[in-house]
């Protein structure tokens, strides 16, 4: 098969720069649709993407209701099949993972990073759980089954596509196995502590794999520490902290589920935790009222930015934040102050940070920088890949 098998999708003149510089994505509106409409094609179609020029620019997949219409999936105009294509994919995916992890519990396809558009497939150990969020993809999906079991070879395989961002490519939301029997929670191993994902009923696949490195960072912090950790979820950092030799631990969040969790999980460890339910920002203010105050705080929050128009409240938000954590913290304390929000950069989050010390008249360092661990590598031309941003901040005085 060549990439001349498939048809042609057109763009409009000088629409191609981007792309040419290795982005994957086509708007609706850079398409030639006089000559190519979008209307002759149906979700998941592939074809090929060509300048006005008639310059090839890749093969890629359809969605003509999306306002990203089209990604691009490969450059080269010869292989021999796409179910070839996504296997060469896992194949490079899993080589990186296997030369960063002793165990394999990790993020095995991050989308776009690992040029499979619209993909996401985490390892649990003999378990892969995938999320699928366009319309090309959602066409692939018994390929990309088949490649998991060709490459990976797992017992069982977990489709958790209820995700937003299906919405958008007019996909249904559902949870269904693939193949294998999948239970509810799945055993992972980090920092010596195991936990149990609930990879059903969980947020995204049931763990965020891509804070793995920064909370490995702050364990040479926490020994005979007390600790904080705000939208705990699952419990990672505290029970890492717990494991690392932190004098006390408290995991605050707004689940009841998650607290029930935690408190398992820490029994199951031999680990001591206390937990806190309620909203982040009103358990903050109490324990400033109450005089509390902690040798490290964690605040690792949903991303408030969703998108643009979010800007400026969601600013406002992690500013307020990072204040009412702050005043928890002792002096020459520790702050770690974490966004997933793409919208804001890393200095704004510095803004923040900074902002909230100078309300309070206190002093800070950043003496830590982290980002996303090396299972979510970034894609130099795509700046949506690099999303999370971890600042470790001393708190000198007030």
């Amino acid at each position: 098969m060549t990439s001349h098998d498939f048809p042609v999708l057109q763009l409009k003149r000088n629409e191609e720069r981007r792309l040419m510089a290795g982005h994957q994505w086509v708007f609706s509106n850079e398409v030639d649709t006089d000559k190519t409409p979008l209307t002759a094609f149906r979700p998941g179609d592939v074809c090929r993407v060509m300048s006005a020029r008639d310059k090839m620019l890749g093969v890629a997949y359809v969605n003509p209701h999306a306002l990203i219409c089209a990604r691009i999936i490969s450059r080269n105009n010869q292989f021999s099949s796409l179910q070839s294509l996504i296997v060469n994919r896992l194949q490079d995916a899993l080589a990186l993972r296997e030369r960063c992890y002793a165990q394999p519990f990790y993020r095995l396809v991050y989308g776009e990073s690992d040029q499979l558009p619209g993909l996401v497939l985490d390892r649990f150990g003999d378990v892969i759980v995938g999320q699928i969020s366009t319309a090309g993809m959602e066409a692939r999906k018994d390929d990309i089954v088949a490649a998991v079991k060709e490459v990976v070879n797992p017992g069982a395989m977990l489709w958790k596509n209820d995700s937003g961002a299906r919405d958008l490519e007019g996909l249904p939301a559902c949870v269904e196995t693939a193949f294998g029997d999948v239970p509810d929670r799945i055993a992972i191993s980090e920092s010596n502590v195991t936990f149990h994902a609930p990879v059903r009923e969980g947020q995204k696949t049931g763990w965020f794999f891509d804070q793995a490195i920064n909370r490995k960072s702050l364990l040479k912090y926490v020994h005979g520490a007390t600790v904080l950790d705000v939208f705990s979820y699952a419990g990672a950092w505290g029970l890492t902290a717990a494991r690392a030799g932190a004098s006390e631990v408290t995991c605050v969040d707004s689940s009841a589920t998650a607290l029930e969790s935690i408190a398992q999980s820490a029994a199951n460890n031999g680990l001591q935790v206390n937990t806190l339910k309620g909203d982040a920002f009103d358990v903050l203010a109490e324990l400033h009222e109450r005089g509390r105050k902690f040798d490290v705080v964690i605040i690792d929050p949903p991303a408030f930015i969703k998108r643009k128009k979010d800007i400026p409240k969601g600013e406002a938000a992690y500013q307020r934040l990072n204040r009412l954590a702050m005043q928890l913290v002792n002096r020459n304390g520790l702050l770690v102050s974490c966004s997933c929000s793409w919208h804001l950069h890393s200095a704004e989050l510095v803004n923040a940070i900074q902002r909230a010390a100078r309300q309070l008249n206190r002093f800070v360092q950043i003496i830590e920088t982290g980002g996303q661990s090396p299972d979510h590598p970034v894609h130099p031309a795509i700046a949506e890949t690099q999303y999370l941003k971890a600042f470790t901040v001393r708190v000198v005085g007030e």
